[in-house]
């Protein structure tokens, strides 16, 4: 396989590798991808049907007897005129070197009908032309100004200056002539004529009238389409957004980024490629928004600077998938992601119209932190800036300004750039450290406070023990210290807690498992009327001892829920541990930095396939040899398997075993016994045995199996053949057939019996002619026996705990309660003057496909023999209330040993 790269030049490797992915994935995706790509055009379009259909032609009917409108008496305040930038005031007067002036405005001031003009409301200044130049300097701070001349010590002009351009913003049209100059003049030429008539009750009424006209067209009403513009090029953005979350919490949901991590991933390496990937997704669909937004000639697109309208797309849409980093954190389903997406959706539509209907007031620029707001915001500035036909609208030298005639402007273009900016830094950065500290299936968690851990920076954290910063268990626990009831489990555990006191770890020894715990805390649950109760934990693993070394192929037994699975993903890093700690060629699985050592020295072949399914097979192995770090020209060199026979897998696996350790668990017992050196088996989360498939068999099967052919020459002699051998068997060894055909018989013999067995075995091979027996096989009862009878006691330790039993129907109809796991059962209430000590049966157990004990059957009723002392009944549980029958009562086998009773 060569070396591996390391460092800077594996991450690099690993994210090419990713970002190649992500476009295969595009690539085979072709319904998604052409969706986000004509997602602009489409919603655009929409909004281009929208804006014509509200962007009719105002008409004026034919007028022949026009009515009298009466004018606006009060000067409205300055903060009413639309577009008008604040401070401002309600109007500017000039010729104020001249008394006469003085008054006239001081008097328009104070009779202001319905509210006084305040002072700090009005400016005045000496000229016209100084008037002039204030306006030009800082515009829009004034509807209307006033100029009066003395013309004689009787005598005063006067001259009004306004804008005369009637205006529109959101559907509402304004005309300052109507609005502003008729009620200044009037106020003007009112306090004039009570000036010279020296009468301050004197007032008129001035009525307008329109001159009489035929139907004529005077132009189009406004769509809004500031209003918008800003949802639906908001929506166009959400539809990569959605995409982005839910990509990433798929691999989270289908454990392919927990594989890539086994692999040795960096974590800054998928990040970037995500954002690489995205960034270059991104730029095709601002260009596509933009592109469609002149295809359709929306003013907006045609007139603002294309590098205005495609750095704001751009960021906007950036600030959006860093968000979406963030919120994967937090989820692990894809359908939540999806779910969460379209709840994004709608809230950023509501903050959006929030911002629009607000305008630039105080509160609403509270929410011009979220980007959404921010979007809304500049959009409304690009369309009012190309309001009108002599709106220039914005260029990129004018980023840093607000448009001219656009009041609501609190935030330049250049300033929202920035604020986006500085958002997506922010979800970035919360995005890695989420990443980091909340739990998944992604792998350990570090503390909260990891970041200020200088070690953390640097990469010499070591091998040092360490937990999380709520980490309250020590490395020792109370389920560390359970003594083992098994003297090779005992001896294992001993070994290596002498390793751990010396600090010294066998050169051999690849891997040491130093009393590894695994606890899921119990789960909190409210049931009615207010009330809570916690459930226990569950103790998956309670303190495994095991030294693994170099060379070994090592199975791991068990049924289902033992705690293999558990512990496989505590050596891998899926799993964060509760206690104890395990050493992998030197480096701790409970630091990060030992765990990222770990993780470039493993492979792991999960329980479930991890692959991408719309990758091809090359594709998927191509990937995962890049993020494991081999060397681009032997990448094509690494290969799949296909399992062309269960022989040649097995020599697959023997092989890789030279120079590393193998760590395989299997329910097939025929792969243990063949290909394990050691073999361990665990229940209910402890290492019950431990050893070679000889010693185990020898000290935990039933004994012996002998299996005997017969000769089929004549099936009535054959007949009478088998019954002899039966015979015989029952009377040197006390054993009935297991099995039997017309040709073979199968006997399990006692390791009690193994005294009797030469004398009885070298009998029977000289009478194998009289007996009519063909062929004599002698072994040891199989490890799928030891694996069930370890299964059984530790279910039977469990049970006897907990007092569970399973109900057993008798033959007669008796409904009788047996301990999980016991085999021999004496009934209760069963004696008789024939059987006074009663009957037993044996039961007959076997796993379902969860792994616990159920019961297949039992033997035919037989008495209890003299010399046997069933145990006292179980008690039961209160929680299971009154069990339905009788509770059996648990015979020892060892009682059983020499006597007749045998199903």
């Amino acid at each position: 396989m060569g070396t591996l790269n390391r460092g800077v030049p594996l991450m690099i490797q690993q994210g090419n590798a990713l970002v190649k992915k992500n476009l295969w994935l595009a690539m085979r995706s072709k319904y998604s991808s052409l969706l986000q790509l004509f997602a602009p055009f489409i919603f655009l379009l929409f909004l281009f049907a929208v804006d014509k259909s509200r962007r009719h032609p105002s008409t004026s009917p034919e007028l022949r007897n026009p009515p009298v409108i009466n004018t606006p008496s009060s000067i409205p305040p300055c903060e009413t005129k639309f577009h008008i930038r604040r401070p401002c005031f309600d109007f500017v007067w000039s010729g104020n070197t001249s008394l006469k002036a003085h008054d006239i405005v001081s008097r328009i001031m104070a009779n202001n009908p319905g509210r006084t003009i305040p002072p700090y409301k009005v400016r005045s200044f000496g000229t016209p032309d100084e008037v002039d130049a204030w306006l030009y300097n800082d515009p829009l701070r004034c509807p209307v100004a006033l100029h009066f001349v003395e013309k004689t010590g009787s005598v005063m002009g006067y001259g009004i200056q306004t804008n005369y351009t009637t205006t529109s913003i959101r559907g509402k049209s304004e005309n300052p002539t109507l609005q502003f100059q008729i009620p200044l003049q009037i106020a003007a030429e009112r306090e004039l004529a009570r000036s010279v008539l020296a009468d301050q009750s004197f007032s008129w009424t001035v009525r307008l009238k329109e001159l009489p006209h035929h139907a004529e067209t005077l132009g189009y009403n406004s769509s809004g389409l500031e209003f918008l513009a800003p949802l639906f090029l908001f929506t166009i953005a959400m539809f990569p957004f959605v995409f982005q979350v839910t990509s990433i919490v798929l691999e989270k949901e289908m454990k392919l980024r927990q594989a890539m991590n086994i692999m040795g991933l960096y974590d800054s390496a998928y990040w970037v490629s995500w954002l690489v990937w995205e960034i270059f997704v991104i730029l095709i669909l601002s260009l596509c928004t933009l592109l469609s937004g002149m295809i359709l000639q929306f003013s907006f697109f045609l007139h603002n600077s294309f590098a205005i309208m495609f750095l704001l797309f751009f960021l906007f849409q950036l600030n959006m998938t860093s968000f979406a980093f963030m919120l994967s954190a937090f989820l692990s389903k894809s359908s939540s992601a999806f779910r969460a997406g379209f709840w994004i959706f709608l809230i950023g539509i509501i903050l959006q119209i929030t911002a629009i209907v607000s305008g630039a007031s105080k509160k609403s620029r509270m929410l011009y932190f979220l980007p959404p707001c921010l979007l809304s915001h500049a959009l409304q500035m690009l369309v009012t800036a190309t309001g009108s036909d002599n709106s220039p609208g914005i260029s990129w030298s004018n980023r840093a300004k607000c448009p001219t005639g656009d009041s609501d402007c609190y935030y330049t273009m250049n300033d929202i750039y920035m604020r986006l900016i500085y958002t997506f830094v922010c979800w970035f950065l919360l995005a890695l450290y989420f990443d980091n500290v909340i739990p998944s299936n992604n792998g350990t968690k570090k503390s909260l406070l990891y970041f200020l851990n200088p070690r953390y920076w640097v990469g010499i954290e070591g091998n040092r023990t360490s937990g999380g910063i709520c980490d309250c268990f020590h490395s020792e626990s109370a389920l560390d210290n359970i003594t083992p009831g098994d003297v090779d489990v005992l001896e294992e555990e001993n070994d290596v807690k002498q390793s751990m006191r010396s600090d010294e770890i066998d050169p051999n020894i690849a891997v040491q498992i130093r009393g590894l715990v695994k606890t899921y805390p119990g789960k909190l649950n409210f049931g009615c009327c207010c009330k809570c109760y916690k459930t226990d934990p569950f103790h998956a693993i309670k303190g495994l001892y095991i030294n693994l070394p170099q060379d070994e192929l090592f199975c791991l037994l068990g049924p289902n829920g033992a705690g293999k699975t558990t512990a496989i993903n505590c050596l891998t890093g899926i799993t964060s541990v509760t206690a104890g700690d395990a050493i992998i060629y030197r480096n701790s699985i409970r630091s990060s930095v030992g765990m990222s050592n770990i993780r470039k020295l493993i492979g792991v072949c999960p329980q479930f396939d991890v692959l991408w399914n719309e990758l091809t097979g090359e594709e998927n192995l191509q990937l995962f040899a890049r993020i494991k770090g081999l060397q681009p020209a032997s990448i094509t060199e690494t290969t799949g398997m296909d399992p062309i026979s269960r022989r040649h897998v097995w020599d697959i696996i023997e092989n890789a075993k030279r120079g590393r350790v193998v760590i395989l668990t299997t329910h097939s017992m025929e792969e243990a016994d063949i290909l394990g050196d050691r073999l361990g088996i665990m229940a209910k989360g402890r290492l019950r045995c431990i050893g070679t498939s000889i010693r185990l068999k020898t000290r935990f099967g039933t004994g012996f199996s002998a299996n005997l052919s017969l000769k089929n020459d004549n099936s009535a002699e054959n007949s009478a053949h088998k019954e002899t051998v039966k015979e015989f068997f029952r009377h040197n060894l006390g054993v009935s057939p297991k099995e039997e055909n017309n040709a073979y018989l199968t006997f399990e013999i006692p390791r009690q019996k193994e005294p009797l067995l030469k004398e009885t075995l070298g009998e029977l091979q000289d009478k194998q002619q009289e007996f009519g027996v063909a062929d004599i096989q002698l072994g040891l009862t199989t490890l799928e026996e030891v694996f069930l009878n370890i299964a059984r006691q530790a279910e039977l330790e469990s049970a006897a705990a907990e007092g569970r039993t399973k109900t057993l129907t008798l033959s007669s109809g008796t409904l009788v309660q047996v301990p999980v796991g016991a085999r021999y059962v004496a009934i209760p209430g069963s004696e008789t003057a024939e059987n006074p000590r009663g009957i037993m049966v044996e039961v007959h157990w076997e796993q379902n496909d969860s792994g616990a004990l159920c019961i297949s059957g039992h033997s035919t009723e037989r008495p209890v023999p003299p010399n046997v002392q069933p145990s006292l009944p179980v008690a039961h549980p209160r929680s299971l209330g009154k069990p339905e029958g009788t509770v059996g009562r648990v015979i020892d086998p060892s009682q059983l040993s020499d006597t007749s009773f045998h199903s």
